[in-house]
Parts: structure tokens; sequence; C-alpha cells
């Protein structure tokens, strides 16, 4: 993938669906073969205050797993939106009384990418999360013009997030790479979460790119796994 695409964009149906731990996974994968990836979250909320700035949670578990070890003017660009609170986007910069601009995350992202080979660009929450009034997730996906990856629960009400997700990317003209099901909490594969898979690939035109079992000991290491 590294060698045909210049970066993808991991979404979720939801928020806490596994779209860290899937970026993180990409990003050693990729490294592993050789291409020169680099992860980037542009907007974090639920931030750690440290002396030196608030620390993204998300970004720094990914360069924790993939051992990267960016510069720090790097680190400020791979995540280039941080908020305390752990709430909406728009929610959490309307508390510190800031904006969220497009222009600002475009540019972090173009300087990124003339450094490196592969960009993996995670969003926060799912694709209409309000990142202001009158700007949503889907507007940055928009901006960015990345192919999609979509992760996903195997469980009840999977069927109708993933499809009404799928629904909207391609409405919005964004290319589907497909469907990455994260199994985030511990359960037996039954035929209901069988049926669920089967179904999303038929009603949904795509297909299950790929399956993260559960890892108790990653779960219950890592404070946030968005």
């Amino acid at each position: 993938m590294g060698q045909k695409l210049k970066g993808v964009f991991i979404t979720g149906t939801d928020t806490g669906i596994g779209k860290t731990i899937i970026s993180a996974t990409l990003l050693c994968a990729l490294k592993s073969k050789g291409v020169d990836a680099i992860y980037m979250k542009p907007v974090q909320t639920g931030c750690l205050k440290k002396p030196g700035g608030l620390i993204a949670p998300d970004l720094e578990f990914v360069l924790s797993v993939s051992e990267f070890l960016p510069t720090e003017k790097e680190r400020k660009l791979m995540a280039p939106y941080r908020f305390r609170r752990s709430c909406s986007p728009h929610l959490a910069a309307a508390l510190e009384r800031r904006n969220i601009s497009l222009s600002k995350i475009m540019k972090a992202f173009d300087e990124l990418k003339s450094r490196h080979e592969f960009v993996i660009v995670e969003g926060a929450g799912g694709i209409l999360t309000p990142l202001a009034r009158q700007l949503s997730m889907l507007d940055l996906m928009k901006a960015l013009s990345l192919p999609v990856i979509v992760v996903a629960r195997p469980g009840l009400g999977t069927i109708n997030h993933t499809l009404l997700t799928l629904r909207e990317l391609r409405r919005a003209k964004l290319n589907v790479l497909g469907i990455v099901i994260n199994y985030a909490v511990k359960t037996s594969l039954s035929f209901i979460e069988k049926d669920n898979l089967q179904t999303i690939e038929r009603l949904g035109n795509t297909r299950i790119i790929a399956e993260l079992p559960f890892m108790r000991e990653l779960q219950t290491n890592v404070r946030v796994l968005d």
C-alpha cells in the first residue's frame, strides 16, 4: 500500500472504537516494509497537562508502540490541535475560546507529507463529529482527500453504524479502502458476529480487510484508544 498511496485516513463508526490501535498497527507494518511513514492526529481532546505543554495521549501511544522518534517540530505538526477537555472537538475548542482551522491542519499535513513517504491521519470520533459550528470531521477528510479505512466493532449495532458511515463517505466521493474490525472487548465469535461482518460486506459493497483480536494487556494498559 505504501508504494501506491501517499497516505490514508483512519476513521471509525464511533469514538473509542480502536482507531489509535489500528493506526499504530499500520504504522508498524509499513515501517517493517521499509516505508517512511508518519502518524498524524489533527485534533486531540483529553490531553494531559505536563511541564512544557499539553501531551496528546493518542500520539504518545503510537510513538511508543512504533518506537518512532520525531523531532520536536514534527511532534507539534503531528498533533496541531490539543485540548484538555475530553469531549467533542468543537466543545473542547469553545471552552478554551479557540477555533479549529482547516488551513492550519492542511499546512501541518502538507509539511509532514513533504518530509515523509506516507502519512497516516487519524480522525477524532466519527465522520460527523463537529470541529466547529459549521465544520465537521468529514469536511477535513474531504479537504485531505485521502483514501479511507473505517474501523468498526463486530457486535450488535455495528451494521447500522457502519453502513451509515459508508453512505456518508461515498456521498462525499471519498475512496473507501475497506473495513477493519476491532475486537475492543472480549467476546466470543458467534453466528451473530459472523453474520454482521458478512452483511456489512454485502450491503456496504465493501470488504473486511482485517480483524484485530482482543488483547487484554493492550486494553488495560492504555488509557486513550480512540
